[in-house]
Formats: C-alpha cells, structure tokens, sequence
C-alpha cells in the first residue's frame, strides 16, 4: 500500500499534474518510495502520464483502449517500440530533467527498486520474504495502476464531458487509493482530490489533506463548484457502461 500511495501521490497528482507542493525533502521521500514500484523512474513515468493526457483515448495516446483491453492494460508496456516512439526523448519533463535528484533516480533506477530492496528482503527473510515482498509487491501494485489506464477508460460512468473515454469506478477507486474516480481527473487533472463527491472516496486526498493540516503540502488546487457545473453533461451523472469506440478504417494502426 505505501508503494501504491507513492505512485498516487507523488508520480501522479504531484510531479504530473503538480496539483500541490511539498518541501524538497518531502517531495524526494515519496518519490523514492514510488520508485520500489518499479513503474519506471519519475522522469519516465511522468512523461509517459503527461503525454497521455495531451493525447487521451487517439492514436497518439500510450495506453488507450481504443487499441484494445489488453493493450490498455500491459501491452503497451511490452511493445517498447510504440512507446518510446510516442513519448521518447522526455520532452516534456525538463522541470524534473533540471533536479539532480530526479536525475540521479533516472540512471540508477534498477539499483533502487529491485537491487536494493531485493538484497535487505534476502538477507532478513530468505527466499520467502524476497517473492512476497518484492515480486507479489511489485506485480500487485503495478495491475492495480494499471487498470487505471484500461479498466478506468472503460467502464463506468462519465460526470464530465472530457471529449475522451475516461470513466468514474467505484470499484476501481477503491483498490487504486481514489484513482478510480478518473472521469473527474480528466476533467480537472489539475486537482489533488479525484474524488469530488463527498461520498467518493479517494484515500490519497485523504494523505494529502493530512499534510495540509500540518502545514506540509502547499498550494493544494481543487475545482470550486461553477468549474465543476460548466463540465457536467447536462447538469446529471449519465451511465456510460459502453465498450469504446473501434478504430476507424483511417485511424488503423499500420503494421
């Protein structure tokens, strides 16, 4: 759970979308603690999400199910090819490409999510404590972020008109720390809290407001209600419990 709230706090709503600040320190610890993911370092996962909102559910888009389900979900991934010719040269991270830190993280990447962590499991638990705290961890938490990409584009509700295929899942909200209300996200990506509602909840908001209270994250945006009613469809919540649309003749992938 710590590794996922990393990811969802830290790669997403704060080095993404830069939804709220944290002191340096702060800012590096969840970092790090989102890199024993082994999604990719910030640099790279952050340009991949980024690129993925300015291209959401086309063909230029990384994981959009309009290539399919599993495409969505894992094989963008595998097909390494496609994904670095769509977002490669990070571009669009020069912010994090400036701090040593991210840097750092960048080109040591492996040593940090899997040498390291994988020696102290080893060395405290043996065999059994590497595959349950390393490969159960890692293969877990990395199939609940994922079915944001698919599942979240897919099914389930649309509040808002986004233009794209991003869907609200009570579900998918809970096994993802609130990650699952991503209609509202590509409504508002700019917002700490995805969960909009009262009833929605989104444990990571929950983490963020905590180190508001204390005086640790800063310059935390969420919509005011006016922003919210000018997106809605038709003032109403519409079930949008629909397949996505199937490529065109024209938008066909060329093999």
């Amino acid at each position: 759970m710590l590794t996922s709230l990393g990811v969802t706090l830290s790669f997403h709503r704060n080095l993404s979308h830069k939804s709220f600040r944290l002191p340096k320190w702060l800012e590096y610890l969840f970092a790090y603690v989102a890199v024993l993911s082994l999604q990719g370092s910030p640099i790279e996962w952050v340009s991949s999400h980024r690129h993925h909102h300015q291209f959401t559910d086309t063909l230029k888009d990384v994981h959009s199910p309009i290539q399919g389900f599993w495409f969505s979900h894992i094989g963008w991934l595998i097909d390494s090819g496609s994904r670095f010719g769509k977002y490669g040269g990070l571009k669009n991270v020069q912010d994090l490409k400036r701090q040593a830190f991210y840097r750092f993280l960048h080109h040591t990447y492996v040593i940090h999510s899997v040498v390291l962590p994988g020696s102290l499991l080893y060395a405290f638990g043996g065999l059994p404590f590497l595959v349950w705290g390393l490969g159960v961890r890692i293969v877990t938490v990395l199939h609940v972020t994922l079915l944001v990409n698919s599942a979240g584009h897919m099914w389930g509700k649309q509040v808002y008109n986004t233009g794209d295929l991003s869907r609200n899942n009570w579900w998918l909200a809970m096994v993802t720390l609130g990650e699952g209300w991503h209609n509202n996200h590509h409504a508002f990506d700019y917002s700490a809290r995805q969960g909009l509602e009262w009833w929605q909840i989104d444990l990571t908001w929950y983490v963020i407001k905590v180190l508001q209270a204390i005086g640790w994250a800063t310059d935390v945006k969420t919509p005011t209600e006016s922003q919210k009613q000018r997106k809605v469809f038709n003032g109403e919540m519409v079930p949008t419990d629909v397949k996505p649309h199937p490529l065109t003749e024209s938008q066909k992938l060329v093999s």
